[in-house]
């Protein structure tokens, strides 16, 4: 499953998917991973639990290079349930829609592969968001 939090920058959606993170963790048999480019506005408000992975340091560009890295998060931990990404577009250094379909269509196959639910978050005005983007969200 795929799920999007989508709103104008400033709408709240870090604190909603820092709520969502806290409460999977609370009940998942598995194990949580948040990713953000950086993990530090984050860290004394997530669980312990949760594993905080920050991409600042990988100089990942595009849609392609975050898709490989998540699966190395995946390939490194057969036990993760639930993936949550904070700001997708600072991740990918972009928020060029181009490539964001094909990524979400390849990110739906990983999750039913590995039974990995996945919230990520993008700074997209509703009303502008494609309906792609509308309907995971």
């Amino acid at each position: 499953m795929i799920k999007l939090l989508i709103g104008k920058k400033g709408s709240g959606k870090t604190k909603a998917l820092i709520e969502q993170v806290n409460a999977a963790a609370e009940v998942v048999k598995g194990n949580v991973v948040f990713i953000s480019n950086n993990t530090a506005n984050a860290m004394f408000n997530v669980s312990r639990s949760v594993r905080l992975t920050a991409t600042g340091d990988f100089d990942i560009v595009n849609y392609s290079e975050f898709e490989g890295f998540i699966c190395g998060i995946i390939s490194g931990n057969y036990d993760i349930t639930n993936i949550f990404v904070d700001g997708l577009f600072k991740i990918v250094r972009s928020d060029d829609l181009d490539g964001l379909e094909s990524f979400l269509a390849r990110l739906e196959t990983i999750s039913q592969r590995f039974s990995i639910d996945f919230v990520l978050s993008l700074s997209i005005d509703a009303k502008d968001a494609p309906e792609y983007v509308k309907a995971l969200a």
